[in-house]
């Protein structure tokens, strides 16, 4: 007898070899109707793999992540089967899942155009409704070359030329469409039901600019009309927030030809800048940090001890002065280590807490380049952290804790916390890594955290936590991290005098809260879809007359509000109230401040807040109270 051992424990056996739907029928007809693939032994497989030995079975629906992932992989070749059926002379290259959905990259003779993606879309549906069958087949290396060649599929050839010789390769048809894949898939095509395609892009073969341009079609699918309809709406709400847009509609920000993938601050966007960047110092200064400042360019050699070179070279700008070559920091912590060294450290000097406002540079491809999100030239609120292992749990914990309210005040109360741990390869004991991984993970339950695990994606030297805020749309950011470093330290020869005389190596902490300053203002502004916080808006407020009578009288209350340290816009334009009134509130002023002849009578003013609020006449004390509180308290 053959034993099935379930999920939930139970065991379910078979007088022979069984396939994973034939498992799913065992259990009952809803599951049967459900089941996309399963995982035996750990491996995700085919409804229609056999199992012939005992094994654990877990089966995989649209519930699960992997059944979502199924379905977005079979879509993808749902997508080239309509277009081989539509464009016949089309050739079919690779097709994989991404975050949200799929994309397939064709090589066809002119471009995709959108009437094209509707006329491909259709052919999807209808493709789908008959419900083909979706199976897997195995053909010798060669033998699938030629198969392909025959079809005049060339890049399908070439990609199963580069497999090793005397290897198989799977298949997988479904109607009169068949595609190299290693699958899994849904066992028919009636499983794919909710999906929408998107966009078409260019895409070169293998990612070399020196090969053809193919069209890449990208797509999203789902489980549910509801979960597609869903990602569709947050889809034209992102549009909406998307910082680029608002970057140029508030005046904030460009990015120009003449400096691709730098930022041009406009004067508003640097106020935003200024305020982000002198919080994060009052949180430098308020929690026990020291700042400095290290050099932009640095010495190649090194960059060769820290191993940066080796790993990172085609990244990092450099440069040549007098025979020696240089390279712009792509990050901040050797320049720390420097520091750290300039001068004997005791073990009464740790935890030493360096932190800077470091600006980096990374040669970042033209094609990765997005707004203020990814730049070549970005500045870190970077700080790193000289510690005893023993001092670390203590540290961990003192840097979330500080994080959240970071995070808290800036409007982010959602945050996911990941652990990553050792490596397949990496260097230390393993006693020391115990040590460290528990550290992290016991400083994370000390600030009250649930959190995951992620086996096996530390850096070769140390574990790290990753912290991800959600934004507004449900949208995951990684800003924050701290790491353990014990290999840097050592690279460049740190080290401290111990309580018993002798030298050690600290324990080196990477850490950021904000990460990217530019791409933290992205966010932002696409948190809060460009109506920032009072503490933050560039302009907090608008002071504005109805008649050229109330003038002096709107300068005189502009003027006491900016002497009281208020960021205050003065608009005198000989225009209808009820435009500038309009154009303010475009600019999603926090408070827009009108001023007639009752106001000027009274020595008040009347109070509009964002969001079209009337909150009718204010003394100016009573506003100056009100508008002081709202920056007190973040809100």
């Amino acid at each position: 007898m053959l034993n099935i051992t379930l999920p939930d424990g139970s065991q379910r056996q078979f007088p022979g070899p069984v396939t994973v739907a034939e498992v799913a029928a065992s259990i009952g007809a809803g599951l049967a109707k459900a089941a996309l693939g399963g995982r035996v032994e750990g491996q995700l497989v085919d409804t229609s793999h056999t199992i012939t030995g005992d094994a654990r079975l877990a089966i995989i629906t649209a519930k699960d992540a992997d059944g979502l992932d199924m379905i977005r992989h079979s879509t993808a070749h749902l997508l080239a089967y309509a277009v081989k059926e539509l464009f016949p002379e089309a050739q079919v290259t690779i097709g994989p899942v991404i975050e949200h959905g799929f994309y397939y990259d064709f090589s066809y003779s002119r471009p995709f155009t959108p009437d094209d993606l509707a006329a491909i879309e259709k052919r999807m549906t209808q493709l789908a409704a008959k419900d083909e069958p979706v199976v897997r087949t195995v053909m010798p290396r060669d033998e699938a070359v030629q198969y392909f060649k025959g079809l005049g599929e060339h890049y399908k050839a070439e990609i199963i030329g580069s497999i090793p010789a005397g290897e198989d390769v799977s298949l997988y048809a479904e109607g009169a469409f068949t595609d190299l894949c290693r699958g899994p898939h849904v066992p028919s095509t009636g499983k794919l039901k909710h999906f929408k395609l998107m966009k078409v892009a260019g895409a070169y073969w293998r990612g070399d600019h020196r090969n053809e341009m193919l069209q890449r079609v990208y797509g999203t699918a789902w489980a549910s009309k509801e979960d597609l309809q869903q990602y569709l709406t947050m889809l034209e709400e992102a549009e909406k927030r998307d910082h680029r847009k608002l970057g140029r509609e508030l005046d904030l920000f460009h990015i120009d030809e003449h400096s691709p993938g730098t930022v041009f601050w406009h004067p508003q966007g640097w106020v935003l800048w200024q305020e982000v960047e002198q919080y994060m110092r009052r949180v430098y200064r308020d929690n026990g940090y020291l700042e400095v400042k290290g050099p932009q360019i640095l010495d190649q050699g090194l960059w060769e001890k820290t191993g940066h070179w080796d790993k990172y070279r085609e990244n990092m700008f450099v440069t040549e002065s007098e025979k020696r070559d240089y390279a712009l920091k792509p990050m901040n912590c050797p320049g720390h280590i420097l520091i750290y060294k300039h001068g004997i450290k005791s073990y009464r000097d740790l935890p030493l807490r360096f932190g800077e406002f470091g600006q980096c540079h990374r040669n970042e491809p033209t094609g990765g380049l997005h707004g203020i999100m990814r730049v070549r030239a970005f500045t870190q609120d970077d700080g790193h952290i000289f510690c005893t292992e023993e001092q670390i749990q203590t540290e961990v914990k003192a840097f979330t804790t500080l994080l959240q309210k970071v995070y808290k005040d800036f409007g982010f109360t959602d945050i996911i916390y990941k652990l990553s741990t050792r490596p397949d390869k990496r260097i230390g004991t393993e006693e020391s890594w115990d040590r460290a991984e528990n550290a992290l993970a016991e400083g994370l339950r000390a600030s009250g955290c649930d959190f995951e695990y992620l086996p096996g994606e530390g850096a070769f030297y140390g574990p790290k936590i990753e912290y991800t805020l959600k934004d507004a749309l449900g949208r995951p950011w990684q800003c924050g991290t701290i790491q353990v470093d014990p290999n840097m330290p050592e690279r460049l020869d740190a080290e401290y005098v111990a309580e018993d005389g002798s030298r050690q190596r600290p324990i080196m902490l990477h850490r950021a809260i904000v990460g990217s300053l530019e791409r933290f203002i992205g966010i932002l502004i696409e948190q809060h879809a460009g109506a920032l916080p009072v503490w933050l808006a560039p302009v907090q407020i608008a002071v504005l007359n109805i008649t050229d009578a109330q003038a002096d009288y709107a300068r005189d209350v502009a003027q006491m509000l900016k002497n009281q340290g208020f960021r205050v816009d003065l608009d005198l334009r000989n225009e209808k109230i009820t435009y500038k009134i309009r154009e303010h509130s475009m600019q999603k002023r926090p408070y827009i401040l009108v001023v007639g002849d009752k106001e000027r009578a009274a020595g008040a003013v009347a109070v509009r807040a964002r969001g079209n609020q009337d909150l009718g006449v204010m003394s100016l004390d009573a506003f100056r109270d009100r508008i002081a509180s709202d920056i007190a308290l973040k809100s």
